[in-house]
């Protein structure tokens, strides 16, 4: 092989080194930065992009994508005095590829030691209860802390959780024991206004069923009491009833001739039972005549009737039938 023939080969190989040198193809949601001799040129978007060769460089390739960078266990005291032992999770994003490159030298590194140190501080603002309750607001802290210091470095703090708060076991055994405690308290008192509310509807009904009994019993004497009246006013609408139609009777023809009859045997009838169900017996001295003791009924009876204004004729036929 001849000198010229290896000088051409050498230098297809120098020019296709070249040519390779000078093409790059930049992925999406990337960012190359170019320098022209060891200094800040541009940066490449996303796609074919042609480069001089030895002259410009690729000197730094970022991502756009966002991190999930995780922050390791640190601790951190309370305001309380309180050791917690904290990690969490961070998620950041390159904003200015620029001064991600030449504001820090390694910006991911560089945030998540910002972020540890910045959560001890919000911590060190808190109590115990506060870092367990508040831990949203924590938080929100932390990345307003962050994206202040990071500004310069072009990337930001997109959110920030805590993962997990280990308090120690000691405090542990005092929680368990505070919650065991307010529970067995909740359950007292529940078991109480259980206890209250029972009794309470207990009163309520007996109060009820005094009430009830009270309506009843008013409505029972109430009942009985007209019924009594409305028996009452039966038995004197029947009285008179039977007293108007024996004093029609008494004024038909025949009736009075029927009224001594009925007083004869009413006499009778009662001598005769007198003499049944008494040892002694009282008798008039005119017992044995019957006529003048039965005329003697039937004057009285005339007598009444006149004083009760009932009409009709009264003569002594009785004494002259006799």
């Amino acid at each position: 092989m001849s000198f010229i023939t290896f000088l051409l080969i050498a230098i297809g190989i120098v020019v296709v080194v070249a040519i390779f040198k000078g093409i790059r193809i930049v992925p999406q949601q990337s960012v190359w930065i170019v320098e022209k001799l060891g200094k800040f040129d541009r940066a490449l978007e996303p796609g074919l992009n042609l480069l001089v060769p030895y002259i410009e460089t690729v000197a730094y390739k970022h991502s756009l994508k966002e991190y999930a960078m995780d922050v390791q266990e640190q601790t951190a005291i309370t305001r309380d005095n309180v050791t917690l032992v904290i990690d969490g999770l961070i998620y950041l994003k390159i904003m200015d590829p620029v001064h991600a490159s030449y504001g820090v030298s390694n910006p991911v590194f560089a945030v998540t030691q910002l972020a540890q140190t910045t959560m001890r501080s919000e911590i060190g603002k808190l109590t115990m209860e506060s870092a367990f309750e508040e831990r949203d607001r924590l938080n929100t802290n932390i990345v307003t802390a962050i994206n202040l210091a990071a500004q310069s470095w072009g990337i930001q703090c997109m959110r920030y959780e805590i993962r997990n708060i280990t308090p120690p076991a000691s405090v542990l055994k005092a929680m368990e024991m505070q919650v065991s405690a307010d529970r067995q308290k909740r359950a007292v008192i529940l078991e109480s206004e259980g206890k209250r509310q029972s009794q309470i509807n207990v009163a309520e009904g007996e109060k009820q069923q005094v009430v009830l009994r009270s309506e009843a019993s008013q409505i029972d004497q109430i009942n009985r009491a007209r019924g009594e009246a409305e028996a009452l006013l039966m038995v004197a609408e029947a009285t008179a009833g039977s007293i108007q139609k024996v004093a029609t009777a008494i004024n038909a023809p025949g009736g009075r001739e029927a009224i001594e009859l009925k007083v004869a045997e009413q006499f009778v009838e009662a001598f005769k039972q007198l003499a049944k169900t008494s040892t002694t017996v009282l008798l008039p001295a005119n017992v044995g005549d019957a006529g003048s003791m039965v005329a003697q009924a039937l004057t009285i009876f005339d007598t009444v009737r006149k004083d009760r204004g009932i009409s009709g004729e009264t003569s002594g036929a009785w004494s002259e039938k006799k």
